[in-house]
């Protein structure tokens, strides 16, 4: 990205965004300038295959560490997309949707069948993070307002409820030192007011009716289906894994 970056100012000599939103690159600058964006923006989502990071660092980080990279930082993809993939590479974003799609159905099927073969708790929550910003890159790259604003909804809801999941496991690993689930079993006859807690965000996660994730989710949906029904076909699976992993 920071190769491309500097690429820009080589052409223009100016990195003023005004500028940039003014001038049009050519179609095979657009292209490779796509993909150098690219390369950060999928890295930080994280895009399957480049998702692997994310699991390790929210099993070693501390509670506050997997709140602020849940609620913050695995969103700054998304907003990069929005604010300089989309607005400055119209051409090259379009040419390069397939591929997105692509890539972001593999992650919400893949992810969410890997999240049901998880025992750690947090890597439980890190995995579905991975399926949800599969949803959310489906969402911005539908280019309708739908599937846009059902993105963004998606992502300011996904930074609450997983923040809050994140909160709530951190609650239970200060007391039992474990994160392993089957050491939970009859959690609800010792801590009844946490599992109603729990119990809430579980459902927030898998995209309950009632609950933001539901809005954001059903947007991204309609969104997809003005463009493609297959794809939202496949994407509606990973709606039912959800439920499938968090219950």
């Amino acid at each position: 990205m920071l190769l491309g970056i500097i690429f820009i100012y080589t052409q223009l000599g100016s990195l003023d965004l005004q500028v940039l939103n003014s001038y049009t690159f050519s179609d095979s600058v657009q292209l490779l300038l796509w993909l150098t964006f690219f390369a950060s923006f999928a890295v930080k989502i994280p895009m399957v295959p480049f998702h692997i990071w994310l699991p390790e660092a929210h099993a070693e980080a501390p509670t506050a560490g997997s709140v602020i990279l849940a609620g913050i930082l695995l969103k700054l993809g998304g907003y990069g997309f929005l604010r300089f993939s989309l607005p400055l590479f119209p051409m090259a974003s379009i040419f390069f949707a397939p591929f997105v799609f692509t890539l972001s159905l593999i992650a919400v099927v893949y992810a969410s069948l890997t999240t049901l073969r998880q025992i750690d708790l947090k890597k439980i929550i890190a995995y579905s993070s991975v399926s949800h910003m599969g949803f959310v890159t489906i969402g911005i790259f539908s280019f309708n307002p739908q599937g846009i604003e059902g993105s963004i909804l998606l992502m300011l809801s996904h930074g609450l409820v997983s923040s809050a999941l994140f909160l709530c496991v951190g609650i239970l690993y200060d007391r039992f030192k474990t994160r392993i689930i089957k050491y939970y079993s009859g959690l609800a006859q010792v801590m009844p007011i946490f599992t109603l807690f729990f119990l809430f965000f579980s459902f927030a996660n898998t995209g309950f009716p009632g609950t933001s994730s539901f809005v954001g989710e059903i947007l991204v949906l309609i969104g997809t289906l003005r463009i493609n029904l297959t794809l939202t076909f496949f994407i509606t699976l990973g709606v039912i894994f959800s439920a499938a992993y968090s219950i």
